[in-house]
C-alpha cells in the first residue's frame, strides 16, 4: 500500500512539474503573444508579424535581430501553421 500510494505521488509530482505550454503559432500570434517569447520585446514582435507568412519555423531568422543564437532559443516555442497568417 505505501509502495503504490508513494508511486502515485511521484507521478503526480511529476506531472505537475512538467511544463505545459502550448507552443506560439508565428504566423497567427498576436504582438502580446509574441512578446512572451523569450528576448522577444515590442519591436521584435513586430518585425515577425511584418515578415508574415512564415513556410518554417527557421524563416525567422529573416527577421532582423534573429540569427542562429537567438533562433536556437526560440525554436522549441514556437510552430508554424502553413497557409494561415494574420497580419
Amino acid at each position: 500500500m505505501k509502495t503504490t500510494l508513494s508511486a502515485v505521488l511521484l507521478g503526480l509530482g511529476l506531472a505537475l512539474a512538467t511544463p505545459s505550454f502550448a507552443a506560439v503559432d508565428i504566423n497567427t500570434a498576436d504582438q502580446k503573444a509574441l512578446e512572451k517569447l523569450p528576448g522577444v520585446g515590442p519591436a521584435k514582435a513586430k518585425a515577425i508579424i511584418a515578415h508574415r507568412p512564415y513556410k518554417t519555423k527557421e524563416d525567422l531568422k529573416k527577421v532582423d535581430g534573429i540569427g542562429d543564437k537567438t533562433y536556437k532559443v526560440l525554436e522549441p516555442e514556437v510552430t508554424v501553421t502553413a497557409g494561415k497568417s494574420a497580419k
